[in-house]
């Protein structure tokens, strides 16, 4: 994001999401903020403004007659999110979907048909925006391990996963294998997103793993439930390639015909011991280089803040004609084709094979 005014973006939804964009344009008021949030009615309404220190309105017409925003994010239920999005495009306005953009296949090839071609439409997918897949992404765009031929994730689920996994392998949008198992297993999951539970007691917890064929390479999916936010299960990235590999922080590959090094991601941290800067990542290093930066120093985000801020910033640099698009309605509809692939060969017990889709580019 290159020009110094704040981008104004509005909301529709009021929401746990919500909430949380508005946290982020308030930590970062001189690069974010909101121009309002639609909710249901006046009485949540009142509710927010009073919280969230936002006007509120009860239509997107009425919040876009108080001042057009840069772009408007529908946070609102799956099945909604289709009918925000097309009636904010029939305004003209630009939209940043929340993930998937819409609730089945379905869904996804009737929004490709209304907005598609519209040019107005991205989705709020972060993943390849939080630091450590950031720095990953970028060596592997450098071809310091070659030719990149799987890459196994375990972290996240399903259409964010998927993300991971194309970017990686730079995979687009042909034909994929998902071949997907599903076993169970005693788990204690002490936290959630409401916080600690205080019950150590193990649970069945079911672990789904599932392969993914591109003609790009292969993907590995591995995820356990609530892998989000349980500490007993850490999160894993193998990426592999013709040269070497990735694993997590440590980064293997040939000097020359001879020479295997490996090499750390390195990360600054601030905050520690009598470092006084504030608590906060500075930057990702490989090999004495920075291969990450933390733009937003100060603002003291967690990772998966910075993910979703450089997102909005990157939203408000394409509004402006800046820079190109942060993640295309495309990609977003092509990882959850392949999500929904996933549940479909866990349900039937086979293989299952997408289709070209009128997305594909």
């Amino acid at each position: 994001m290159t020009s110094q005014s704040a981008g104004r973006f509005g909301l529709v939804g009021s929401g746990w999401r919500s909430e949380f964009f508005v946290r982020l344009a308030r930590q970062l008021p001189e690069r974010l903020s909101v121009s309002g949030v639609v909710t249901r009615s006046r009485e949540r309404g009142a509710e927010v403004e009073a919280a969230w220190g936002v006007p509120t309105f009860r239509s997107v017409g009425e919040m876009l007659a108080a001042g057009r925003p840069e772009f408007v994010i529908p946070s609102v239920p799956w099945p909604v999110t289709p009918e925000v999005t097309k009636e904010l495009v029939g305004f003209g306005v630009p939209v940043l979907a929340e993930t998937p953009p819409a609730a089945d296949l379905e869904g996804l090839r009737d929004l490709w048909s209304a907005v598609g071609s519209s040019g107005l439409v991205q989705v709020a997918e972060q993943y390849s925006y939080m630091p450590g897949h950031a720095a990953r992404l970028a060596l592997v765009r450098e071809g310091i391990i070659g030719q990149v031929t799987s890459a196994q994730i375990s972290s996240t689920h399903l259409y964010h996963a998927v993300s991971l996994i194309r970017h990686l392998l730079g995979a687009g949008f042909g034909e994929t294998t998902v071949t997907a198992r599903s076993f169970t297993a005693p788990l204690a999951d002490p936290l959630s997103r409401d916080g600690w539970t205080g019950d150590s007691t193990p649970k069945e917890a079911a672990t789904t793993i599932a392969t993914l064929e591109f003609a790009e390479g292969m993907g590995l999916y591995d995820f356990t439930d609530n892998q989000w936010w349980n500490p007993l299960r850490a999160r894993r990235v193998v990426v592999r390639g013709s040269l070497g590999e990735i694993v997590d922080d440590s980064v293997v590959r040939l000097a020359d015909p001879r020479t295997p090094v490996e090499s750390r991601l390195m990360r600054r941290q601030t905050g520690i011991d009598l470092n006084l800067e504030g608590r906060e990542l500075d930057h990702i290093s490989f090999d004495g280089r920075v291969v990450y930066r933390n733009d937003h120093r100060g603002a003291h985000f967690s990772e998966d803040d910075l993910a979703v801020v450089s997102l909005l910033c990157r939203m408000i640099s394409w509004c402006r004609g800046e820079a190109p698009e942060p993640y295309s309605l495309a990609d977003g509809c092509q990882d959850h084709l392949i999500g929904l692939a996933i549940e479909e060969s866990l349900r039937t017990g086979a293989g299952v094979t997408t289709g070209r889709e009128a997305w594909a580019r």
